[in-house]
């Protein structure tokens, strides 16, 4: 699991969410570079990824993830999903502020569905 979030709080609360919803190893990345960086040291089985990043841009962080690991899912958890290109399949896009419901849900849906 790779979080991609340059908001320490939010990340956190991501984190715990899929933590609780079955997650069993988390990384945290705030920046594209970082993200990239840690995708390569260990290939996540699920990516969530705002768009808008302090350092470099969250969709463009999942394709070169992509070019290097293969596709996986991802959810992009952003305030701004107007911005999200591209973030077409397979990705979803979820709008800030999100519930940790909808972010459960999500993970175990495109979890279960890259079984």
């Amino acid at each position: 699991m790779l979080i991609i979030e340059d908001e320490p709080m939010v990340a956190m609360l991501i984190e715990d969410t899929l933590s609780d919803a079955g997650a069993l190893s988390v990384a945290i990345a705030a920046t594209q570079e970082d993200a990239i960086d840690a995708a390569r040291h260990r290939r996540p089985d699920f990516i969530t990824s705002d768009v808008s990043l302090l350092e470099g841009h969250g969709p463009a962080a999942v394709q070169a993830i992509f070019e290097v690991c293969g596709e996986i899912p991802v959810l992009f958890i952003t305030a701004t999903p107007d911005d999200c290109r591209p973030c077409a399949p397979p990705g979803m896009v979820l709008a800030k502020p999100f519930t940790g419901q909808a972010v459960a849900h999500a993970f175990r849906t495109m979890t279960a569905a890259a079984r």
